[in-house]
This record gives structure tokens, sequence and C-alpha cells, in this order.
């Protein structure tokens, strides 16, 4: 799959795609070393996103003063 402008849920779900087909372990070597190429340049991406995303959270739960204010996640559950 190209690299274009693919969404974190697009991203992610590549990932799981190339986990499955390496866990196989039915790849030629050369196949697999592009496989696990593209799988750590996807994980890369996400995390960078994941990041993005923890830091406009902090800003968005900025204190009075400007510190973030931390609080622990409430997911449901």
């Amino acid at each position: 799959m190209a690299e274009k402008k693919m969404t974190f849920e697009q991203a992610m779900a590549r990932l799981e795609e190339i986990v499955k087909l390496l866990e196989q372990g039915e790849a030629p070597l050369e196949d697999a070393l592009s496989l696990f190429e593209e799988g750590t340049k996807l994980m890369k991406k996400c995390s960078a996103q994941l990041d993005r995303a923890e830091q406009k959270v902090t800003r968005l739960l900025a204190g009075p003063d400007g510190a973030p204010v931390e609080e622990p996640f409430q997911g449901e559950g």
C-alpha cells in the first residue's frame, strides 16, 4: 500500500495486516524485509500522530496559569 495520506486508522489496519503476514512466516526473505520496513515506517507515523494528539489534549486541559492540569483518563467501561 502506497504511503499516501493515510489516516491513523488506515495505518493501524495496514500495520495489523503486516504483522499477520510476518507471523505466518511464509513470505520469502526479501518480501519479509520489505514488509518489516513498511511496518516500521507505519509504526513511527502512528506514534508521531499519537504524540501530537497527546500534546493537543494537554493544551486543551491547561489550567488557568497555562500549566497543564493532569487528569486521569476516564474511559468507557
